[in-house]
């Protein structure tokens, strides 16, 4: 299990290297319940990825750098880590789906990663990225199921406690499980109180249905991909992130794919807080689901990435203003 240590010094590393990105109270109609975003659209790759991409390289031996890395994502966690490796002088290759947005394979390989393209279920790309790393000594940086990733994500959560001590209730997206593990260990370590919740499309909801079946429930690459969020299109969490967030999350609630499309049209209208879908997915679940959430003033919701297909982008901006909440 990570511990408070190991966040903190995954906090020294990214010093410099990630952005200590700022709270910004959205206006969803209701003073009562407040509610600030994290966004982490402002990170130098968009998206939070950078910050467990880069604990995690960062940590590696000059023999193991020498030999490159490899990982397997479908967008953000890929420029993490051709990020990452850039700055640190290392070789990277990265498995991909091909149907991986345009906008995050492009600049992917715009960070000089090499991409290798296989068929869209998350348990694929994996299997290719081990096979590569066998034949060729590749150092693997999973997306999520290791505890240097999962550190790198939990400087979230001390930035969040940072900026507001009295914060009651964080909301994190849930894919692969990396971010509410890093985000849920930093909180609940420091300040036991606080609430952390979980939000996750419900045709993606295998995080939902491993936390009540209490042991990882795996669901088909057919369903998953059939969510806008692509980049929480995992089939399932990994056993180290299922692990802290039986520990630390206290639940996981769902959205559909109407309500990420709503929330995404009211984070459009303020530019710092533009999001990809899966970034809406936290922001959805507060505005759509405040019937499963504890009833607290002061929340946070985790914007996770705004890479968003400009085609995308502009369609949200056309239709229709997003709906009274």
């Amino acid at each position: 299990m990570v511990t408070l240590s190991d966040i903190n010094e995954a906090r020294a590393r990214l010093y410099g290297i990630t952005v200590h990105t700022p709270l910004i109270e959205l206006d969803h109609g209701d003073p009562t319940l407040r509610l600030f975003l994290k966004p982490e659209n402002q990170q130098p790759i968009g998206a939070f990825k950078l910050r467990g991409a880069y604990n995690k390289i960062a940590s590696l031996s000059d023999e193991e750098r020498k030999r490159g890395v490899i990982s397997y994502s479908s967008g953000n966690h890929a420029q993490g880590v051709a990020y990452a490796a850039r700055a640190l002088c290392v070789k990277a290759i990265i498995v991909m789906p091909n149907n991986a947005p345009a906008i995050k394979r492009e600049a992917t390989a715009a960070l000089g990663a090499d991409i290798v393209l296989v068929g869209p279920g998350s348990t694929e790309r994996q299997h290719k990225a081990e096979e590569l790393a066998a034949q060729n000594g590749y150092i693997i940086v999973p997306p999520y199921n290791d505890e240097k990733i999962i550190a790198g994500q939990g400087t979230m959560g001390l930035e969040i406690l940072e900026d507001m001590p009295d914060v009651e209730t964080v909301l994190s997206p849930v894919g692969g499980g990396g971010l509410i593990s890093g985000v849920a260990a930093a909180i609940k370590l420091t300040k036991p109180s606080v609430n952390v919740f979980g939000v996750e499309p419900e045709l993606a909801a295998d995080a939902q249905a491993s936390l009540r079946a209490g042991k990882i429930v795996q669901f088909p690459a057919d369903q998953v991909t059939r969510t806008i969020a692509d980049g929480l299109r995992t089939q399932s969490v990994g056993p180290i992130n299922f692990d802290h967030m039986q520990c630390f999350v206290d639940g996981i609630v769902t959205v559909n794919e109407d309500e990420i499309r709503e929330a995404m049209k009211l984070l459009a209208v303020n530019p710092d807080t533009i999001a990809e879908p899966s970034g809406a997915v936290a922001t959805a679940g507060f505005l759509f689901r405040a019937d499963q959430l504890p009833k607290t003033k002061l929340n946070v919701a985790i914007i996770s990435g705004g890479n968003i297909e400009p085609a995308t982008l502009e369609e949200l901006r056309r239709s229709s203003p997003a709906r009274d909440i």
